[in-house]
């Protein structure tokens, strides 16, 4: 027996069926041998040695079964088309705490349970009919023993579906409680996906307060420069007042952003189900979290294909809608009544009935030829649902994969060269104006466009992260094409787009948090933030 093992990371799933070749010629190699010692008995000593060695095989056999269902599990991890998302233990214990918590979540898993409920009932046989009654030839007195056609009844009727429709009616109430299940799996992915974009909207938030703080030590610096050349005779007091003016814009940019955060703790918490006021200290920062890596597309698109719970959703609906329309074939039979009585007439002999019935579809052309072409109509309609479905998820993949691989891009140079130039060019033109050889309007600009430059990174780094949660949540939502504070907006006085009091480039989605807005003339000035 001869079995090549390759490497685990390389063929996980070879390794399993080695793994299964060996175990299954091990069994077959002991079943073989107890169907020989069947045919031939041996002696005592050699069946001592003969069930030694059968129970050897056996201990074999238990042990690389085992060995086989845990390299399937490694082959299944090790083929996963999608990286973790990055997860904190803050984190990891608002998204456990948002799925045991959200309403939304139960009142579907209630529904779910609601609907299964109904399986049976739809598969059930109609109930039976009892009928007492009395049949007399006289309205004066009683006339049964006396009269042939005087009689007590006793009756019962059952109704019994043409064979196949109550099988069919189960079937369809099960395919809508599966429906039922993909949206509960919707829900999930949804409570996680807002989880995680409100936090780290949260992080940004946090993130940008610190920057903020840079900021201030930046014109507090510009500022001291400025004193001491207005004081020595070099400088204009228009520049000591400029500095003081922007020290001061820096109070309502950082009550912009401690509102947002604010909001961002409060829709956490609602998430969670946890008081609004309740604080969420972090430890993380944006930067810790790096950045993703953009999927390969033909495996983002099969696990979109494989996780989306609408498409699964549209697919159940065309196999719905095919149930039904066998169903609605089936209504041209109409349904079986039986009927038995027996008839007590007193001292008289008793008699009995027995019925048959079934109902005759005379209007078959106005009802149950309507109903099958109803039925073939929602069954087209179903399919081109699914065949949406499935184009719009090919859609996102490729906006999410071209608008990640630009973030990637924006953020490589952001790290390698924007951010170390931006910094560097602060810095030299403060030192040229201490010395006179530049007007305070550089310095303006300097500081606008290192502050811009930090705040872009920071946001270009939670868009990636966006559309890493996107692809796991498999979202029909369509991709955020303007990301004007990562990709492309300008450090300079004046700059317009997003400000760093400003709110998120996507809602939270249900129960998370608005952004706050801050207003074009009280919240931006001339440093670009």
């Amino acid at each position: 027996m001869e079995v090549t093992l390759t490497p685990r990371k390389a063929g996980a799933i070879c390794y399993a069926c080695a793994m299964d070749k060996i175990a299954g010629e091990l069994i077959a190699g002991w079943l073989g041998g107890t169907a020989m010692r069947a045919r031939f008995p041996r002696t005592r000593r050699s069946d001592r040695r003969g069930d030694g060695f059968r129970g050897a095989l056996t201990v074999a056999a238990v042990v690389l079964t085992a060995m086989t269902i845990r390299a399937r599990a490694e082959a299944q991890q090790v083929s996963s088309p999608l990286p973790a998302l990055p997860t904190d233990p803050v984190l990891a214990k608002l998204v456990e705490q948002s799925l045991a918590a959200r309403p939304e979540l139960a009142q579907a898993e209630a529904l779910v349970r609601a609907d299964r409920e109904r399986v049976s009932q739809e598969g059930a046989f109609p109930d039976p009919m009892l009928q007492i009654g009395i049949q007399n030839d006289s309205f004066t007195s009683i006339q049964i023993g006396e009269m042939e056609t005087s009689f007590y009844s006793i009756m019962a009727s059952q109704s019994f579906p043409w064979p196949g429709k109550r099988g069919l009616r189960s079937e369809v109430a099960e395919l809508v409680a599966r429906q039922g299940e993909t949206n509960v799996a919707r829900l999930r992915l949804t409570a996680e996906a807002d989880v995680r974009r409100t936090y780290l909207d949260l992080l940004l938030a946090r993130d940008r307060l610190a920057l903020l703080d840079r900021l201030d030590a930046i014109w507090s610096k510009s500022e001291a420069v400025a004193r001491v050349r207005y004081e020595s005779g070099e400088g204009a007091q228009s520049d000591v007042l400029r500095s003081q003016l922007e020290v001061n814009r820096l109070k309502q940019r950082r009550w912009a952003l401690q509102a947002q955060e604010r909001a961002l703790v409060q829709g956490l918490n609602r998430l969670r189900g946890h008081r609004l006021d309740e604080p969420i200290a972090t430890t993380a920062h944006l930067a810790d979290l790096g950045t993703p890596t953009n999927p390969d597309a033909q495996a983002a698109l099969d696990n979109a294909l494989a996780r989306s719970p609408e498409l699964a959703a549209a697919r159940l609906g065309v196999i719905q809608s095919e149930k039904s329309q066998a169903l609605a074939r089936k209504s041209y039979f109409g349904d079986l009544v039986l009927s038995a009585g027996v008839m007590p007439r007193g001292g008289l002999p008793p008699m009995w009935q027995l019925n048959l019935g079934s109902t005759v579809p005379i209007f078959a052309g106005s009802k149950q030829s309507r109903a099958v072409a109803e039925s073939e109509a929602r069954a087209a309609a179903e399919q081109r649902n699914a065949d949406a479905t499935g184009q719009i998820l090919g859609l996102r993949i490729e906006e999410r994969r071209t608008v990640l691989a630009a973030l990637l891009d924006t953020i490589t140079l952001y790290r390698e060269g924007l951010l170390i130039q931006s910094e560097a060019t602060a810095d030299s033109t403060l030192a040229q104006y201490s010395v006179g050889k530049v007007s305070f309007a550089s310095v303006l600009e300097a500081n606008a466009g290192f502050v811009a430059d930090e705040d872009g990174f920071l946001q270009a780094i939670a868009d990636a992260q966006r559309l890493a949660i996107a692809f796991h949540e498999v979202s029909l939502e369509p991709t955020a094409t303007a990301l004007v504070g990562a990709m492309g907006a300008p450090g300079m006085p004046g700059a317009t787009g997003r400000g760093m009091g400003e709110g998120p480039t996507r809602s939270t989605g249900a129960g998370g948090a608005p952004p706050v807005q801050a207003a074009e003339g009280g919240m931006r000035s001339t440093s670009g933030m």
